[in-house]
């Protein structure tokens, strides 16, 4: 789930992100923020037009519960779902593939693209997206206040699930033998592998793509992985960055370098007037290093989303003739300002606060960001940090930056101590990378900051695993393109003749073209 420049980048937010990661205004917006996009993880399936796109799938409704773990609790609301049986085979063996949405909206485009969409027609399947509740159109409550937002969890949407499947086997007259694979991508590719293991008797299988299994408060490897793929086109370029952000450190002490940086940044505000604040700073430095997250975390994938690359901001970043590297990096921030159709970077703590308060279903903020954000602070972490001056992005936003912004949007409860709670709880519930699931494949990509959470490696032959070298964040999941790679064309492969093996056929002539 385009939100303004303040959100870029903050530590989802693998997460979850996702990450992961988003308000749009005439003078300030941006697309990214904590790992995340506005329009969640994944985005749409793909940014080449074509005749899929004309199909139409209707908006249903399905009345879910409110509250599943207290009997006592009756209240109800309309969760948005889609059904696709174009390619469905209609009988006692046709599968059902179920996509599961996450932090954005669902969209219609899902269900005629992307590649779950091709192995459906191979084997007959018929398509259903579920939206995640307090995300998109399914809005479980009249607003989005802290009080209300206890509803949101991934322990209620994976019992949405189960309540789902449970309604829809009934209303499609499904069949006991047929089984049902989820799909999901990035925090939805981590609940698809969730709903196998809590709801095994439903879900028989399930394709996780980019889902960090394991939470984390300071998730710190996010940048490491971030350096390790602009140094995977050249490690040049990461030598570059980090002089270049020393360079800000260096320019911000006097008056005549802060007007320098608001030139070269293009600064909503003057950085004079937040200089002895610390947390503007930091939101500043967060929103240049959240320019390098977004280019790598989409590099190359065929969604509409990754139309900058690392190879491109790399290139900015080792052409001398445009000047200076601090020159060069407000040049990068140049491009990704006009990319996301913004006019200037404002990076203003209070503002994003403010923002980020806002409880109305109508609010920007409201497309995803206010409740992904939430359940970072109750769930999973996920906070995106670089704190060491050394490195290459520098010490200016660290984990206590982020634990800070959960207290001022949230609640004052929100501190360290709760989050290292919260993170311990979801570990515990799910078993993080010990998983006890079967039946699932976890698939990586290498430049994908978020596989650092994932379980990407596996020597049991019970969790299954395939890591994409050089491919970025649920990459195997857009739309096939005869541009990719040959690694990610063979990762489809491998997936298609894992499901074939989870169905019980056509094993030994399936292939993905």
């Amino acid at each position: 789930m385009q939100t303004t420049r303040n959100f870029k980048g903050l530590s989802v937010l693998l997460l979850l992100h996702f990450l992961f990661a988003t308000l749009i205004s005439q003078t300030e917006c941006i697309g990214f923020r904590r790992g995340r996009r506005f329009d969640g993880f994944v985005g749409e399936p793909s940014k080449v037009a074509g005749l899929q796109r004309l199909l139409d799938s209707e908006d249903l409704w399905f009345e879910q519960r409110l509250d599943h773990f207290t009997p006592k609790d009756t209240r109800t609301w309309q969760q948005r779902y889609y059904v696709n049986d174009q390619y469905y085979r209609n009988d006692s063996q046709a599968p059902v593939f179920l996509m599961i949405g996450g932090e954005g909206e669902a969209t219609k485009k899902w269900m005629h693209e992307g590649a779950w969409i091709h192995y459906a027609e191979h084997f007959g399947a018929l398509c259903i997206q579920l939206e995640h509740r307090f995300y998109g159109k399914s809005h479980p409550t009249s607003d989005l206040s802290t009080t209300n937002l206890a509803y949101l969890s991934s322990e209620q949407a994976l019992a949405d699930l189960s309540n789902f499947v449970i309604a829809m086997k009934a209303k499609h007259n499904l069949a006991d033998t047929q089984k049902w694979i989820a799909f999901g991508g990035s925090y939805p590719g981590s609940l698809a592998a969730w709903a196998r293991e809590k709801y095994p008797n439903l879900i028989y299988g399930a394709i996780s793509s980019s889902g960090p299994l394991l939470a984390q408060v300071d998730f710190k490897e996010y940048f490491e992985v971030v350096k390790a793929s602009l140094a995977s086109y050249k490690p040049e370029c990461v030598e570059a960055v980090q002089r270049s952000f020393a360079q800000v450190e260096i320019l911000l002490r006097h008056m005549i370098g802060q007007r320098n940086l608001d030139d070269k940044f293009k600064t909503c505000t003057p950085l004079k007037d937040s200089i002895e604040n610390p947390l503007d700073i930091a939101n500043f430095f967060e929103n240049i290093a959240g320019n390098f997250a977004g280019v790598v975390q989409y590099n190359k994938d065929n969604s509409p989303h990754a139309t900058v690359t690392i190879d491109e901001i790399c290139d900015i970043m080792l052409n001398t003739t445009i000047g200076p590297p601090v020159t060069r990096l407000g040049a990068v921030n140049d491009l990704l300002l006009k990319d996301s159709k913004t006019k200037c970077l404002d990076y203003k703590y209070d503002k994003m606060v403010a923002d980020m308060k806002n409880v109305s279903w109508d609010s920007e903020t409201a497309k995803g960001m206010r409740q992904w954000i939430y359940q970072t602070c109750t769930e999973f972490g996920f906070y995106q940090t670089s704190e060491n001056k050394s490195d290459t992005f520098g010490d200016r936003f660290g984990v206590d930056f982020f634990i800070r912004q959960c207290m001022d949007v949230f609640s004052d409860r929100m501190d360290s101590k709760y989050l290292d709670q919260v993170v311990a709880q979801t570990n515990k519930y799910y078993g993080a990378l010990k998983p006890e699931t079967t039946q699932v494949l976890y698939v990586h990509g290498s430049i994908d900051p978020w596989h650092a959470l994932g379980l990407y490696v596996s020597a049991n032959t019970k969790t299954p695993t395939i890591y994409i070298e050089g491919t970025a964040h649920c990459a195997n999941m857009y739309e096939p393109s005869s541009s990719d790679p040959p690694q990610l064309k063979e990762a489809r492969n491998k997936i298609l003749k894992y499901l074939a093996k989870l169905l019980d056929g056509y094993a030994s002539q399936a292939k993905f073209s």
